[in-house]
């Protein structure tokens, strides 16, 4: 077409009357509308689901990462749990190592000594307290009359058993 609407051909343009519409085309047409409004509501519906879907992964998701993030928070609380009672262990270590040095120098002979002289007021004996007792050098323990039978008749082994009644026959 040209820039002024004329036409090249010799035949005009047929214009068409207005068309008058059927009833059975307004049948058509709301059967159309129908399908469409029922396709809508089931792309609806379908489009609910899957947003439900997506929510609930989300939320699956979500809760996943809690529990991971709640079981790290309480395996960190738990470590530094048992950071804190090394570190009270090393200190009473240290303290009891301490007190073993102290220990092993109050021991020493002369210091016994001196703490019972000024703490508790003794003193070394004198010859005059000193109390000498002789003894008899007879022996005091009686020799038993019975056998003492050293193996366990129960627990000893089957060889131990004929040996020590070949013995007893003797």
């Amino acid at each position: 077409m040209s820039i002024f609407n004329y036409e090249y051909e010799t035949s005009p343009r047929k214009i068409e009357p207005k068309k008058i519409p059927n009833k059975k085309r307004t049948n058509d047409y709301q059967k159309q509308i129908k399908i469409n409004e029922e396709q809508r509501r089931v792309a609806l519906k379908l489009e609910k689901k899957q947003h439900t879907k997506n929510v609930v992964l989300i939320l699956t998701i979500f809760l996943i990462l809690l529990a991971v993030s709640y079981r790290s928070s309480l395996i960190n609380e738990k470590f530094n749990e048992i950071q804190n009672k090394k570190n009270e262990l090393s200190s009473i270590e240290k303290t009891n190592g301490q007190l073993e040095v102290s220990i092993e120098g109050s021991i020493n002979l002369n210091n016994i000594e001196q703490a019972a002289k000024e703490k508790l007021g003794m003193q070394r004996l004198d010859n005059g307290q000193k109390v000498y007792v002789t003894l008899d050098k007879k022996d005091y323990v009686e020799v038993g009359s019975e056998e003492i039978n050293t193996f366990n008749d129960d627990e000893s082994s089957w060889l131990q058993k004929i040996i020590n009644r070949i013995l007893r026959n003797k």
